[in-house]
């Protein structure tokens, strides 16, 4: 082969082609493992930053671009398409994930399947009580992590953003092992309640508790009763226990069951029992919510 037409093809084949008119673009993807979506597409940045070894992290030790953990199943629907050096990023919205977002929320391409027809929606089946129950003791002592809502965490994302130096691709905040509040019972529910606590607050039918005291609150409630507030939730077991997911700066958070008479007292001391999110004085308040048995 000529010289010049040796270096000619040396150079085409060193840049991309770009994406020609009428090429099929990806509209869908679909989760094939739990996935990470994120508010930013930065995720080397998230997970590596400037020495590939650093998490960012916020001053309570949290990754704050997490929002949750698609589980296998989860339809996403692509917006755009951003290319990241190894990684391709999409740009996505789910119905799985319906709240409002400034940022818009990212998925790595490497975890799901794209296609361009409209894939069917992950199918929701609502476990018994009792497997609801025992998967919620089961999550007892995992670590708080703020979007988590998968115990074991993602392994996949120290093979796709390996640390470089100082820190072990399998540790527990680099693969996002463990649960926050709402996550705890999302795993437990295999995803069938909604994610945040801000649709939880007025999930299910609401229990009148305007006015109660602790004690009279505790013999309302039911197992899986949820007592919640835009921003925490307690997940009731029975009439002595709780579970929830706390978060401490001190490093000390986590899923914990706690007496549910002591919880509620503390409760009432700073936050006003309503019948209703959205009354007034609901920056201060919360409810009590049930919604086993419950339509997805």
């Amino acid at each position: 082969m000529p010289f010049l037409l040796k270096l000619l093809v040396t150079i085409l084949l060193s840049f991309p082609l770009p994406v020609l008119a009428g090429e099929s673009v990806p509209r869908y993807a679909v989760a094939r493992q739990p996935t990470p979506v994120l508010n930013t597409p930065t995720f080397a940045a998230v997970f590596g930053g400037k020495d590939g070894a650093t998490l960012k992290l916020d001053r309570c030790g949290q990754i704050r671009e997490l929002e949750f953990i698609a589980l296998p199943g989860t339809v996403f629907r692509i917006e755009a398409t951003l290319p990241q050096g190894p990684a391709t990023i999409y740009r996505v919205t789910s119905s799985d994930y319906p709240y409002p977002s400034k940022t818009g929320y990212y998925i790595d391409s490497r975890f799901v399947t794209a296609s361009q027809e409209q894939p069917p929606e992950r199918a929701r089946r609502l476990p018994l009580r009792k497997t609801i129950i025992a998967a919620l003791l089961a999550a007892q002592g995992e670590s708080y992590v703020w979007g988590g809502n998968v115990s074991e965490g993602v392994p996949e994302m120290g093979k796709f953003y390996p640390p470089k130096t100082g820190s072990s691709p399998t540790s527990g905040q680099w693969t996002l092992a463990g649960l926050d509040c709402s996550g705890l019972l999302y795993e437990a529910t295999g995803g069938f309640t909604p994610r945040n606590t801000s649709a939880l607050v007025r999930y299910g039918r609401g229990i009148s508790i305007a006015g109660l005291t602790a004690s009279e609150i505790v013999q309302k409630v039911e197992p899986l009763d949820l007592i919640v507030w835009d921003g925490h939730v307690q997940i009731v077991l029975d009439r002595e226990r709780l579970i929830e997911s706390r978060l401490k700066c001190n490093g000390s958070g986590g899923v914990i069951v706690r007496p549910l008479r002591e919880a509620l007292t503390e409760l009432v001391r700073h936050r006003k029992p309503l019948d209703a999110y959205g009354t007034a004085g609901k920056g201060k308040g919360f409810v009590l919510r049930r919604w086993f048995p419950a339509k997805p």
